[in-house]
């Protein structure tokens, strides 16, 4: 079944008042909407015309969010060889976590744990893929739930950004790649969501990979925790200007493109 999107166009709205901390009555003001329209908007009651208004003052592509309401766009689906998306219930939403590896060796990475990482140790098992690290794109709760079990099964070692250190992880500076095979990862700090996310871009396989956390989710992005200013500035610094072909592969919601993304994200179109 496929995943859904991570936000609808009200969470996009939400999202980026809280992150320019405008009120209903500032956007009002700035945009000359009806401030209760605006709250409307920002409740779930979608007004295409009240959004579009919106929109430029809160630094949202008109067009991107529009697609977002009238629920218009969702990204082709993407598969290749050597990714594996899982995708697991924790609480009220689901999380991704990732495995990629390389066709020729069948050794492997496995990119956070989700809530459950049954689904990966199962496709472990089915490929024989030998685990070779364990990489982490942020320590929020639901990508690192599984992590004991992960590390046990598979014997191999947890590396997470030093922003951000935990016990039974390796501290590593944004900047570090692996080498695996054919394969080469590299990581790029993309915080702001959480003070040291890691986005780690994958080369080797059919098309280039963005293992993002999340920093971006297709049509949307984090709410910005830390930084909202940052969580933009890294976005548009670290991934946006990734190759369109590259794979964004998110923490929550589906597989999307940079190509995608630059047309129908709302904070990037």
């Amino acid at each position: 079944m496929a995943i859904p999107l991570e936000d609808k166009f009200n969470d996009i709205v939400g999202k980026a008042m809280r992150g320019l901390k405008l009120s209903d009555s500032q956007v009002a003001e700035k945009t000359g909407a009806d401030a209760a329209a605006v709250n409307a908007l920002r409740d779930g009651a979608w007004n295409e015309a009240t959004a579009r208004q919106v929109a430029p003052a809160l630094g949202l592509g008109a067009d991107a969010l529009a697609a977002s309401g009238n629920e218009s766009w969702a990204p082709k689906p993407v598969a290749i060889d050597g990714l594996a998306q899982f995708n697991t219930p924790y609480e009220d939403m689901t999380v991704n976590s990732y495995l990629v590896w390389d066709p020729a060796t069948s050794d492997a990475i496995a990119f956070d744990t989700g809530a459950d990482c049954s689904g990966m140790l199962e496709l472990i098992a089915q490929k024989k893929l030998r685990v070779k690290y364990i990489l982490l794109t942020h320590t929020h709760g639901d990508h690192i739930f599984d992590l004991d079990r992960l590390k046990e099964k598979t014997g191999a070692p947890a590396f997470v950004g030093d922003r951000e250190p935990i016990e039974g992880a390796e501290s590593f500076a944004a900047g570090r790649s692996w080498t695996l095979g054919s394969l080469k990862i590299e990581s790029r700090l993309t915080w702001g969501h959480s003070k040291g996310g890691i986005t780690f871009v994958v080369t080797g396989l059919a098309q280039p990979a963005a293992i993002v956390g999340d920093a971006i989710f297709a049509g949307s992005m984090s709410g910005g925790g830390i930084s909202y200013a940052d969580a933009l500035g890294t976005n548009r610094k670290e991934i946006m200007t990734l190759p369109d072909n590259t794979i964004i592969a998110p923490g929550h919601g589906p597989l999307t493109t940079v190509g995608e993304e630059k047309v129908h994200n709302p904070f990037f179109s």
